[in-house]
Formats: C-alpha cells, sequence, structure tokens
C-alpha cells in the first residue's frame, strides 16, 4: 500500500526524536528550529503478534510483516500560511500523506527552547489547525472562483457544486476543519476529495510527555484532551526520549525488562504504530506456507480480488476463488491440513469482504 502519514507540529516538540524512535533511523534531532528542513522517510514495521504465532505453527523458511510509511515534516510556525519559516514546503509536505500525526509537547525541560517560549500545547494545537485553515481556505476561495465561471454557462450541477463549495466555505471559516464538515451526499464528499485540504486528513493526536506521565499523562495533557474531546480523534501519550533509548537496546529482552522497570507493557511507538494504521483505514490478512508467512495490507472493505491484487496484479485479473481461514480457527486448531479435515476452510467468491486476520490462499487463471 502506498498510504502514509505524516508527522507535524511545532518545532522542538519532538518530532524527529519520535521518528527515530518509530524507524530506527537517525534523523537530526536537535534544540533549534527547523532542524528539519527536507522531509525524512521511513518504513515501520508494524508489531503484530498474529503474525509471530503463525510463524511458530508453521515454520516457514522466511517471515515477512507488513509496514506502513511515516514522514516526518519540518516544523511549522506561526505565519506559515503565508510563507514564514519553511511554510510553504511544510504544507506541500502535508498534502501528500494520507492522515496526519500531531505532535504536541507536553512536557517542561529548561535545555529544550520553545519557539513560542514556554509550555502549552493548547496554544500549539491553535496555532497549526489556523495555518491549515487558512490554506484550505484559500484553496477553496480559488475553486470556487472556477466553479462560479462555470457555472455561468447555465448548467445546474454547476450551480450546486458552487452552493455546496460555499456551504463548506462557511464551516471552515467558523474554525473547523473539512473532516469534521456534515456531508449529505456523495457529491459533497467528492468534492472535499478532489480539493485535497490539508484539514480534511484524518488525525492521531500524541502528546510527548516526561517519563513520569508516559501512563497518567500530566496537567498538560488533560487540558489538551479536553480542547480535543469534540473532534473524537484519538490521544496517546508517548515519552519520545524514552522511546528513543528503548530503540537504542540490542535484544528483546533488553528492551522488555526497560519496560517492566518503567511500569510499562509494551513501547509507546508501538500503540502509535497501531493507531496510525487504523487511522488510515488498514487491516491486515496472511498467507502462509512452509516458504514463506507473511502479512499483507488492504484498506477496509477490500473484496478478495482486490486483496489479491496487492500480491501480485495478475492475481486479481485472473481471480477465480478464494480459500480463507480465519485466525482463531488457524490457531485452535495448529495447521491448515487440520482446519480443512475440520471442515472449517472456506471457499469465497468474487463478493467476499476481506476481514481483518483472514489467512488466505488466491487460486486465478491469466
Amino acid at each position: 500500500m502506498a498510504l502514509k502519514c505524516g508527522i507535524v507540529g511545532l518545532p522542538n516538540v519532538g518530532k524527529s526524536t519520535l521518528f527515530n524512535a518509530l524507524t530506527s533511523a537517525k534523523a537530526l534531532a536537535a534544540n533549534y528550529p527547523f532542524a528539519t528542513k527536507e522531509p525524512n522517510v521511513g518504513m515501520i514495521t508494524v508489531p503484530d503478534a498474529r503474525i509471530d504465532k503463525l510463524s511458530e505453527l508453521v515454520n516457514p523458511q522466511k517471515v515477512q510483516p507488513t509496514t506502513i510509511e511515516i514522514v516526518d515534516i519540518a516544523g511549522l510556525i506561526k505565519g506559515a500560511s503565508k510563507g514564514e519559516g519553511l511554510g510553504n514546503q511544510f504544507l506541500a509536505n502535508i498534502r501528500e500523506v494520507d492522515a496526519i500525526i500531531h505532535v504536541v509537547r507536553c512536557f517542561a525541560n529548561d535545555n529544550i527552547v520553545h519557539v513560542d517560549g514556554d509550555i502549552n500545547p493548547v496554544r500549539d494545537k491553535e496555532t497549526i489547525d489556523m495555518e491549515l485553515l487558512f490554506k484550505d481556505l484559500e484553496t477553496m476561495e480559488k475553486r470556487i472562483e472556477k466553479l462560479k465561471k462555470q457555472a455561468k454557462a447555465g448548467k445546474k450541477e454547476d450551480q450546486a457544486k458552487v452552493d455546496m463549495a460555499n456551504r463548506l466555505y462557511e464551516h471552515m471559516e467558523a474554525g473547523k476543519p473539512a473532516r469534521s464538515y456534515p456531508t449529505d451526499s456523495d457529491d459533497e464528499v467528492a468534492l472535499i476529495q478532489e480539493l485535497y485540504l490539508l484539514t480534511a486528513k484524518p488525525i492521531l493526536y500524541v502528546c510527548n510527555v516526561d517519563e513520569d506521565s508516559a501512563i497518567d499523562g500530566n496537567e498538560h495533557t488533560k487540558a489538551f484532551k479536553e480542547l480535543v474531546a469534540p473532534e473524537n480523534a484519538e490521544v496517546i501519550y508517548v515519552c519520545a526520549g524514552m522511546e528513543a533509548d528503548i530503540a537504542e537496546l540490542d535484544t528483546k529482552e533488553e528492551r522488555l525488562e526497560f519496560l517492566q522497570e518503567m511500569g510499562l507493557n509494551e513501547p509507546g511507538v508501538n500503540r502509535l504504530i497501531h493507531s496510525s494504521y487504523k487511522l488510515l483505514n488498514l487491516i491486515t490478512y496472511f498467507t502462509a506456507g512452509e516458504k514463506e508467512v507473511r502479512a499483507w495490507t488492504i484498506e477496509v472493505g477490500t473484496k478478495a480480488p482486490g486483496a489479491a491484487g496487492v500480491i501480485h496484479t495478475d492475481f486479481e485479473k485472473g481471480f477465480i476463488r478464494a480459500e480463507v481461514i480465519k485466525y482463531n480457527d488457524f490457531v485452535e486448531l495448529g495447521s491448515e491440513q487440520a482446519v480443512k479435515s475440520a471442515g472449517k476452510m472456506g471457499v469465497e467468491g468474487k463478493e467476499y469482504v476481506v476481514a481483518d486476520g483472514d489467512i488466505m490462499h488466491f487460486l486465478f487463471n491469466v
């Protein structure tokens, strides 16, 4: 899948530190604004206990987990929509991602300067929001003018588009993101999609906290959660510095010991990766054989031929049927043969909607 998330936020909130922990990369993480000038791109393995269990049962020659792409984007400042700082570059980079991971700073540290002087995640979020909205309003103004010219020809559908665009503009002018606009028709959905609006992208909020606040948060995270409650968006707490330390450890055992000492069950980046995967509306299906156990990424609602096409376009073109085993049945019975013998292997056609965790084998003819 080509879908990707972009990490955004003000300068010095911990974006690059978090990116490094996610990817085990070495993006420049420095104590000054605009340390990230060009976007850093990384492929992140999606942790999934199911592929470990399947590998244990099948004992394949190779194991291939699924991945998602994460982009660390340059920090934004007030005035970015008018080109301040690296504003134009920042906004162009956001336009290219499918979902946004918005990082806000919720920790105090005199050694790490804040671009606005003090710690206030509520204000920081509003700064980012307004810059994205200003840019989207600019986009909308240009589109409305274009639609008005088309409508002068007298076509009903063109005037309807003008009316739709005006309603969306009024919604955003009131300070509301495009993602919260209550669409009443497929035409409205299509209009928003074709505009590639920055505030239409799904969003996940990450509060970068100190170690003591990694589980329950602090006064800053409490204020932030109250602010974003109407958005119905997920908010997670991560201590980017601690996650970077965990990423430096060599073995799984060392990482587990570190986590236990901190009172955590899993790295915060694992929760972040799973939330990002969900944000992109993705699920996983598996193929399992002696040569390889592999996880494949598809969008929710994908039918069997489309899932086959992720492996190879010929599989989709020549799709005949799919043999499907539910993950729990495979684990309970222990092998593909045992599932077949128990009569629990399904044979599905072109209209089958693949479920998360399905183990699939495709029959095709080209």
